[in-house]
């Protein structure tokens, strides 16, 4: 295929998408760090069972919460739902989102919803997949000390993890029902219960979520430096099979994930703005090169 057309269809693909990407990286980039402030946060033992079933029943007396959310280290529990509801764990009374927690939300948020436009994410997501499946098809580059080298240096020598992220992103939009599990048949379980079936086996100071998802009860734990689901009935907890592409989008398989989940948000994020840049730079060029085109044939002009 001709390379100059790759090349221009891997720079207006760029520019046409660089606005969303631009905001799907840097939230992403944020997001890279919840995994380790989540392992960070549990404090062994600095959870009462007892204390979070009777905030349950007080602010939740009718169960409509659809779960909750602990951090150990603020003392926080989180009612989820609309509207969301933040206790103090210490004192039983509504507080505030801790500023670190309420950053990862809008961060999500963005992130999987962008500006409310449905599906923007996705073609967005798709569109960096074209764009580096385009920077294949052009072959090897030249490595330079440029702009442009750097560039393209820096897209091949990290190519498969930066593939990675945007493929696995595609997978997990909600519309894609590939890794989905039906509900769990069986006997209907309240929040209350929940806690307590989880509190039996685990210490709630590692949990990071209970709470209602597809229509039955889950809950995601923190074991070692990995955030591990369990499926929560009445006759206990049952570990999910790992998600794959789940745990490998949002680096929570390790904290080595994320690292990589690092890595490739300032890849990709260099990629971008060295891209436009480049553009930027040629854009400035051309009418110094049209200015001296004209000058030369002015004066071919003159001699002749």
């Amino acid at each position: 295929m001709n390379k100059q057309l790759l090349l221009k269809l891997h720079r207006w693909i760029s520019l046409t998408f660089a606005l969303p990407l631009l905001v799907i990286i840097v939230t992403g980039l944020i997001l890279s760090f919840e995994p380790i402030t989540q392992v960070a946060a549990v404090k062994p033992g600095s959870v009462d069972p007892a204390r979070v079933v009777a905030l349950i029943k007080q602010y939740d007396p009718d169960g409509k919460a659809r779960g909750i959310s602990i951090n150990p280290t603020a003392q926080h529990l989180t009612l989820q739902g609309r509207p969301g509801i933040e206790l103090d764990m210490t004192t039983g009374a509504v507080a505030d989102k801790p500023a670190t927690a309420s950053v990862f939300q809008w961060a999500r948020m963005t992130h999987e919803h962008l500006i409310g436009i449905e599906g923007l994410t996705t073609v967005s997501t798709i569109g960096m997949i074209v764009i580096m499946v385009i920077g294949i098809l052009m072959g090897l580059p030249r490595l330079r000390n440029t702009l442009s080298g750097w560039h393209k240096g820096a897209a091949w020598f990290t190519l498969p993890l930066i593939l990675l992220s945007p493929l696995t992103g595609v997978l997990l939009d909600p519309s894609n029902s590939f890794f989905g599990a039906p509900p769990a048949a069986g006997k209907r379980i309240t929040l209350q219960d929940a806690v307590d079936i989880v509190a039996r086996d685990h210490d709630l100071a590692t949990v990071n979520m209970i709470g209602n998802r597809g229509g039955r009860m889950l809950a995601r734990i923190i074991e070692g430096d990995e955030l591990r689901a369990y499926a929560v009935t009445a006759d206990g907890l049952s570990a999910l099979p790992r998600n794959w592409v789940r745990l490998l989008h949002e680096g929570n398989w390790s904290l080595i994930g994320s690292a990589a989940n690092l890595l490739i948000s300032v890849v990709l994020l260099t990629l971008l703005v060295t891209g436009v840049l480049i553009w930027t730079q040629r854009r400035l060029r051309r009418p110094k090169r049209i200015r001296e085109v004209q000058a030369d044939t002015a004066v071919a002009t003159s001699s002749s």
